[in-house]
């Protein structure tokens, strides 16, 4: 397996000579897209160890007391009432800082922080707002009631939850594994379609990212962070 700093220096080379891919372009193969997280996080590392240095703060030592506890903390997720916030169709609201070093290192990166939160957020709960919809459908709604009824039959049980074999055997005999498998995609494809704008965003300022991220990597290779007092990178 090839070490982080080998996977960075790679797609680094790959992002500085244009070979990322865009919003149109074709899917990027699963390894790459693991190296190329592997890039923005370890820039993002350096972003925010540098930040950290400059407050006289580290997160690899050991705070000495609840208040330096509380300092780094703050310093490092940002404090107070969160300044964004994204009611997401599930029903559920992510909320984060615009302050502290990660939020500093995120917009760093992605240089609009607002525009890649709601972005990112999206992105991330796609399968979730498809799940939704997919539990919304009458035919999902029909076959868990028949799943349920097929749980029942069986009788009760020593523990809260089903043996996991008759769990499967009602998916099978209530047809609820076979609906979730014709609906999953088709409700994906509509959620996908649905926040096709959010999705263009995500690989634009992500693309964004990379290129600042090799950037970076370039200038710190061997995992060295700026100097305490010094001007992040």
């Amino acid at each position: 397996m090839r070490s982080l700093r080998t996977a960075c220096a790679a797609v680094a080379a790959l992002v500085l000579a244009g070979c990322s891919s865009g919003p149109s372009g074709p899917p990027v193969p699963p390894a790459a897209e693991r190296d190329q997280d592997a890039l923005i996080r370890y820039a993002q590392r350096v972003l925010v160890d540098g930040c950290l240095d400059r407050q006289g703060l580290a997160v690899a030592r050991e705070p000495s007391s609840p208040q330096e506890s509380r300092r780094l903390r703050d310093a490092l997720f940002g404090a107070g009432p969160t300044e964004l916030s994204l009611a997401l169709p599930t029903g559920h609201t992510v909320r984060a800082h615009t302050d502290g070093c990660l939020a500093a290192a995120r917009h760093a990166l992605y240089g609009d922080q607002r525009r890649w939160f709601r972005a990112e957020v999206t992105v991330n709960n796609l399968s979730a707002e498809a799940a939704a919809r997919m539990r919304a459908d009458p035919a999902h709604r029909a076959a868990r009631d028949r799943f349920a009824q097929c749980l029942d039959a069986t009788g009760p049980t020593r523990t809260p939850v089903p043996d996991k074999g008759v769990e499967q055997r009602c998916a099978r005999e209530s047809g609820l594994a076979s609906v979730e498998t014709r609906l999953r995609p088709v409700r994906l494809a509509e959620v996908r379609s649905l926040r096709r704008d959010q999705l263009t965003t995500h690989m634009r300022l992500r693309t964004r990212a990379l290129h600042r991220a090799a950037e970076i990597s370039a200038a710190y290779p061997h995992g060295n962070t700026p100097e305490k007092g010094s001007a992040s990178p």
